[in-house]
């Protein structure tokens, strides 16, 4: 009997442990919290998130011009348990509103390769004069490059670029942009360049190169990295003032930035890409929107406090642009979602006329709006004195004329729809979603549009899809696709494009492909094909505290993100 019950006693204390293997997990899982934070123009957006998406609290607050208070009473009204936050997911504007102002961008040094050819249009060419002032100009053509298989355009010259680099360093520029022809293709000219500009301007000199953040088209892609050139003295002071404010609350979790295309980056590749980060604000409302209202397919809405973002939402996530785009009146081909930008949000001015917009008032809606005690009518004095807000002091708007008022919203309406309209690619019906602090100007239905919704935490839908941004990993370039070979190219694309998500921090089994783009070139020869795979998954929390996997602490992984 006695050695009857050894068996016995091991069976259950194996059991017991196994049981407190998974309730430990369970339990961590449960306690597991994401911040997400959205820096907008008017107001600094936060949610705390459980580990199911649930959210848990909200915040709003005023953005201040110093970013770290803004920050910092956001999240102390969420008022987290810190020991329980893994990570921290924050969306910005400020690197685009500084493009858009002309202010605080460094001057640059554009280094293109591509002689002889590539010399009739110089870098800059068509940039608007304010911000071509802004980042100085300074243009400089040499040999390199490539063609579209990899072969050499014309031979790299060495002492060609160290005499560009002793230019460079009289004018006393220390961020240079670097672009070569086709180095989406073949990125080796630039890597080579950038290796004798660095030996030749010394450690302290900031490089940009353009396969980093553009995609096949030379032009765009060298405003692009230009661009993010001038940028990157204020990213390292935008990113530490982050690191400042999440100090301040104690919170230690690590903290990343989220991209144009609703993917992460970390602190160290935000610093050096903060490009990135220009289309983060209606990518991360329409993924919260995806996620708050349930619909992976349907039109966004976003209002804001100046302005309305609308988009379309396909499998969750939002449809790109189909090629180039425009910030700041600059042509750039980094990836960006497809949105409509319209002059009409909370703060919007109202003229005599009841014309609403584009003018607004921005940050300063609660001095200068009517029910705020301000004197300036605004759309949100609209919303409450028509009842559809109730926030301010109503009695302040109780003069306005109703017939004024619905005629001045109705015009609203209007334009919104006509925005949607713009946007769908059919006369299907189509689910509207309206988020954003000032969607109360959105009304239900919206003429056209019979299925509005407006779902739960709708004023900070931006903040959600910050911290629901997942890891991503794209491949885009020209691919040889010989007679029979496509479903093979194919398939090589997909798992270069999966490879490169995990290894940018993705979670094992969560990856997968959710966009692929397949465009024959009919005017090169050998089947020439552009390709593009994009592949996405949850970030994999346990190896980011300590850095233990390769993705997080080597530079060219994250580069891949």
């Amino acid at each position: 009997a006695h050695r009857r019950r050894r068996p016995a006693a091991w069976l259950i204390a194996a059991c017991v442990t196994s049981v407190l293997r998974i309730t430990r997990r369970h339990t961590k899982g449960s306690t597991t919290m994401r911040i997400g934070i959205d820096v907008g123009g008017t107001n600094t957006d936060a949610v705390l998130i459980g580990y199911d998406d649930r959210v848990l609290a909200a915040a709003k607050s005023p953005t201040t011009p110093d970013i770290t208070a803004g920050i910092t009473a956001a999240v102390r009204t969420l008022d987290p348990p810190v020991e329980s936050v893994t990570a921290v997911m924050i969306g910005t504007t400020h690197f685009l509103n500084a493009l858009v102002e002309g202010a605080r961008l460094t001057p640059v040094a554009a280094v293109r390769l591509g002689l002889p050819a590539t010399a009739a249009l110089p870098p800059m060419a068509d940039w608007p004069a304010r911000q071509r002032a802004a980042v100085a100009g300074h243009g400089y053509l040499c040999h390199g490059g490539r063609e579209f298989d990899g072969r050499p355009l014309s031979p790299l010259d060495p002492e060609e670029l160290k005499r560009t680099a002793a230019d460079i360093a009289a004018r006393g520029l220390t961020s240079v942009a670097v672009s070569s022809v086709f180095s989406p293709v073949a990125e080796t000219d630039e890597r080579l360049a950038a290796g004798i500009l660095r030996a030749e301007l010394g450690e302290g000199v900031h490089l940009s190169l353009s396969h980093d953040l553009g995609r096949v088209g030379l032009l765009a892609r060298e405003n692009a990295t230009i661009i993010n050139a001038s940028l990157r003295d204020l990213a390292t002071v935008i990113v530490e003032s982050f690191g400042k404010a999440l100090a301040e609350m104690s919170l230690t979790a690590p903290f990343f930035l989220s991209q144009n295309d609703g993917t992460l980056m970390d602190a160290d590749f935000a610093r050096t890409c903060p490009v990135a980060t220009f289309a983060s604000g209606p990518t991360n409302s329409m993924r919260g929107a995806a996620l708050l209202s349930g619909l992976g397919d349907c039109a966004v809405v976003d209002v804001g406090g100046t302005t309305a973002d609308i988009g379309i939402l396909t499998g969750g996530f939002p449809r790109e642009a189909a090629g180039e785009s425009q910030a700041a009146g600059i042509r750039v081909n980094f990836r960006t979602p497809d949105v409509l930008s319209l002059g009409i949000g909370g703060g919007s001015l109202v003229s005599e006329g009841g014309g609403t917009g584009p003018r607004s008032v921005g940050h300063r809606l609660t001095r200068d709006a009517l029910v705020f005690g301000g004197t300036r009518l605004t759309a949100t004095d609209l919303a409450v004195a028509a009842g559809l807000a109730d926030i301010g002091d109503r009695a302040r708007v109780a003069h306005l004329d109703p017939e004024f008022t619905g005629r001045a919203l109705e015009r609203v309406a209007g334009r919104l729809a006509e925005g949607v309209d713009r946007m769908r690619t059919s006369a299907a019906p189509l689910a509207v979603v309206a988020v954003g602090g000032g969607s109360v100007l959105v009304p239900e239905p919206l003429p056209g549009f019979a299925d509005v919704r407006r779902p739960a935490h709708f004023d900070v839908a931006n903040a959600v899809g910050a911290a629901i941004a997942q890891v991503g990993g794209e491949v885009d370039r020209v691919f040889r696709v010989p007679d029979g070979r496509r479903d093979a190219v194919l398939a090589g694309a997909r798992d270069e494009a999966l490879g490169r998500a995990l290894d940018a921090g993705a979670l094992p089994g969560s990856v997968r492909v959710v966009d692929v783009e397949e465009v024959p070139l009919a005017y090169l020869p050998g089947g020439a094909t552009r390709i593009r795979v994009k592949a996405v998954g949850d970030l994999d929390l346990e190896r980011v505290p300590g850095c233990s996997g390769p993705s997080w602490c080597d530079a060219g992984a994250v580069r891949d993100a």
